[in-house]
This record gives structure tokens, C-alpha cells and sequence, in this order.
């Protein structure tokens, strides 16, 4: 357990209150933008697909109160910390945001929460947008690769609500004390429990972003009122890192080279809406079958091996052969290689009612088998799935999913984003026009030159 006079909070204040946009590396100012149009392509998406939404939404509403800040896909304006509330909800709720190399997902906690206090506060070019938007990618990155976390906590929400609040306060221009007395107060925001993905029936897992993006804007509104946190946050005897993590942290690297090397731009963007660790047995799935020019007709079993955390995605088997929700769905590893080896892939459609209850698809998932592999088991870095496929006539055929679409070595273009972008638009409650789904592209994608970075959500939202 580290000790030390000077607690990295403050540390990571002034790192978030002297970022400039013209030091930026370009690969941190290229992720930093990418999120964006991905984010707010999912936000669009959920709002017209994910049936967990609409209590959220109902409540945002009913609520009332200014309307400061734009509700994606659904139209109409709300006070900044309801429209993160909405909008951080949508970001997650299809599984289809962006994570990190080693897992978890930071821009569903950050994109909603900066252009909500973005558009409150007004005047915000895209410059100071991509800089509040690259400190929270880096702080959530170097959290994620140098806390020793052992899925327990909720990573994304628990230590996402910081890099979130980071990036909001850099985004309105609070200095480094500030800063610091936000990242205090959001801890009392920090929380969420790995079972609320790991069971089934449960709407948390997909809306849990909404409550750290909600949380963020709160942190940073009442320290630039003045409201004070504590100086010992991350350290402290009982700080977060001793709290939450048993004080396991490394935290030469987790500040080596801040300010200088900005982890943003590793982001990895997904090829399908499901979660991370899935992708793999996907991949594999739909290889095998192309490959050997089989059809799901010709398959006896499809064999998936499968680590610790691959396994919680199969229990309990039958639940998870024909999940109940949309959100169970996306963590279901039969369900999901199921509809892989059926479609050859899968789309943000392929979890609605009708096409999740597909009799051809619930048959698949009744040939998928998980088999343990302590070498797949989670460690750090995201391991690939494999896949044995037997079929009728005696004939065996393994794959590991290396390489797959949004890994390391394939990452998503420019080009694979902006189509992306596009389809999850198209599928809004209320979807924007062609002629707006290319303005907020070109917006995005030359964001650094916007005198206010809003107009990007403004354009979306019809405003």
C-alpha cells in the first residue's frame, strides 16, 4: 500500500485543469473524436430499440425543471444533470460503447456528461470539447491498467463517475483546486456492484452508465459553486483505492508520463452490440462456418471454451440459451454464437422481441456447449475465444477468434465508424434526416475547429 504526503488527486486536478488541445497527441485527439460519433450513434440507437429505457425517460419528463441540455433521440431539453442521467443510460444500455484494450467502458460516462454541461454552460469550442473528452479517456485508462481490480466493483461506474467528472471540469474551464473538489465529491457517486451484470432479469446492466454520467455533472456543478472534498480521495487510509481495491495499486505507473502520453487513443470500437468478452467466440463462430461452407443445418455442437468470466455469460445455461431481455441478451454467450453461426452476425435488430424469440436461432443455442479453459480465464488483457464446431457427419473444426473486427489488430476505421454512426441513427425513436446524420459526421470529424462543440448535439437533436 503506497504512502505518501501528497494524494494523486491533486495530481490528476492539475493534469485535467493544464491539458491544452495543442499539446494533445494525435492519436488522443483522433480517439477523443471517434468516441464522440460513436457514443452519440449508440445514444441514438438505444433510444429507439432498448425497451429499458422508457422508464428513465418517463422520469426525466415528468421531472420538469430547465431545459438546458438536449435528450438524444427522443427530443426535448431538460436540466443538464436529467439529460446525462438519460443520455448515459442510452450510451450503455445496447452494449455497443467503446472499452478499453483490457475491458470496461469509459465514453459512456463521459460523452454524455460533457456535452450536457457543455450545452449548460454555452461557449464551449470543440477544442476544449476533445480536451475534456482525452482526460477522462487517459484517467480512466491508466485506473483501469494500474488498480488491481478483481470484478467486484462495478469498474465502469465506480471509478468511471472520476474520469467522467475530470473531463466535464476540464471541459468548463475549473481550476486545478476545483477540479480536485469535484473528483471529491463525485466519489460519493462512486458505486455499482459486478453482479448487477452478472445476473439476469435485471435492467441495471444496461442503463448503469446513465448513473456516473449523472453523477459527474453533480461533482462538478457544486464545486464550482464551492462546495469542498477531501484532500486524502484516492489515498487516504480510507480512500477509494484502500477501500475499494485493498489498496492494490501501482501508482508509479498509474502517473508515469501524465500530461505527456494520453491513453485515449488505444479506445477500441465495436463490430457488434454485445459484450466485450464475447466478441472472440463471435468471430471464431462465423469464421468456422464460412470457411468450411457450413450452414447451421450441418451442426451437431458448437463447443465454447470458456474462461471465468466467459463462463458467467453461460449460467445459468438455460436462461442464458434464451435470455429473457434485450439487456440479458447481450451478456449471453449461447444466445449471442448462436445468432453469429446463424446470421453470420449480429446487429443492434437481432435483440428486439420478435427476432430474440427466432425459432432457428433458439435451436442454435441449444447445440451450444461451454466447456471450462482456465487458460481463458480473465486476467488482464481481453482474451480471444475458441470455438470447436461438430458436425452431423463426424467432422471437427476449432478456432480461436483472434484478430476479430475492433480488436488491436483490426481496429475500426474512420470510415467502419462513420457507417456505424449512420445505422445506429437511423434506428432512433425519433431518427434524424440524412442531410443531419452527414452534418453531425463532418461536425465531428473536424470538431477542433467548432467556436461551440454543441452544435453537434444540436444538429442531432433537430434544435
Amino acid at each position: 500500500m503506497p504512502t505518501t504526503e501528497r494524494d494523486i488527486v491533486h495530481d490528476l486536478a492539475e493534469f485535467a485543469a493544464g491539458t491544452e488541445y495543442r499539446r494533445l497527441p494525435e492519436d488522443a485527439v483522433e480517439g477523443a473524436k471517434k468516441s464522440i460519433l460513436d457514443t452519440l450513434g449508440v445514444i441514438l440507437a438505444a433510444s429507439g430499440v432498448e425497451p429499458a429505457m422508457s422508464p428513465i425517460i418517463d422520469l426525466v419528463r415528468e421531472s420538469g425543471g430547465r431545459t438546458e441540455s438536449s435528450v438524444l433521440g427522443f427530443g426535448g431539453r431538460a436540466p443538464a444533470i436529467m439529460a446525462a442521467f438519460a443520455n448515459g443510460a442510452m450510451a450503455h444500455c445496447l452494449d455497443f460503447d467503446d472499452q478499453t484494450p483490457w475491458g470496461q467502458h469509459a465514453a459512456s460516462s463521459i460523452v454524455p456528461a460533457v456535452f450536457a454541461v457543455a450545452e449548460r454552460h454555452g461557449g464551449v469550442s470543440g477544442e476544449d470539447l476533445i480536451a475534456g473528452v482525452a482526460v477522462g479517456q487517459d484517467i480512466f485508462a491508466r485506473f483501469r491498467r494500474n488498480i488491481d481490480w478483481r470484478k467486484d466493483w462495478n469498474f465502469s461506474t465506480t471509478m468511471g463517475v472520476f474520469a467522467a467528472t475530470a473531463a466535464v471540469s476540464r471541459v468548463i474551464g475549473l481550476p486545478a483546486e476545483r477540479i480536485a473538489d469535484a473528483l471529491s465529491i463525485a466519489s460519493m457517486q462512486s458505486s455499482g456492484v459486478m453482479e448487477t451484470v452478472f445476473e439476469t432479469g435485471s435492467d441495471l446492466h444496461g442503463v448503469y452508465a446513465g448513473f456516473s454520467a449523472k453523477g459527474a455533472v453533480l461533482a462538478t456543478l457544486l464545486a464550482q459553486r464551492g462546495t469542498t472534498g477531501v484532500s486524502t480521495l484516492f489515498e487516504g487510509e480510507h480512500g477509494v483505492l484502500n477501500t475499494y481495491f485493498g489498496g492494490r495499486y501501482d501508482r508509479e505507473n498509474l502517473l508515469k508520463d501524465l500530461g505527456e502520453v494520453y491513453l485515449g487513443g488505444t479506445t477500441l470500437y465495436k463490430f457488434w452490440p454485445s459484450v466485450g468478452t464475447s466478441h472472440g467466440h463471435i468471430h471464431a463462430t462465423i469464421q468456422i462456418l464460412a470457411e468450411q461452407g457450413l450452414s447451421v443445418d450441418d451442426v451437431s455442437e458448437i463447443r465454447v471454451y470458456v474462461g471465468d468470466h466467459h463462463d458467467l455469460m453461460c449460467r445459468p445455461l438455460d436462461r442464458r440459451r434464451a435470455p429473457a431481455t434485450a439487456v440479458d441478451a447481450k451478456f449471453s454467450l449461447p444466445f449471442l454464437v448462436a445468432v453469429a453461426a446463424v446470421r453470420r452476425t449480429i446487429v443492434v435488430s437481432d435483440f428486439a422481441d420478435e427476432t430474440r424469440r427466432d425459432p432457428e436461432v433458439l435451436a442454435a443455442a441449444q447445440k451450444v456447449v461451454p466447456l471450462p479453459d482456465p487458460s481463458l480465464d480473465w486476467k488482464f488483457d481481453m482474451l480471444p475465444g475458441r470455438v470447436e464446431i461438430l458436425t452431423h457427419d463426424g467432422r471437427s473444426f476449432t478456432k480461436v477468434g483472434d484478430g476479430l473486427p475492433g480488436s488491436p489488430k483490426a481496429p475500426m476505421t474512420w470510415d467502419q465508424l462513420v457507417q456505424k454512426f449512420s445505422d445506429c441513427a437511423t434506428a432512433a425513436a425519433i431518427p434524424p434526416t440524412a442531410e443531419q446524420i452527414r452534418e453531425a459526421q463532418e461536425i465531428t470529424h473536424t470538431l477542433e475547429s467548432q467556436d461551440d462543440a454543441t452544435r453537434l448535439v444540436r444538429v442531432l437533436a433537430g434544435t
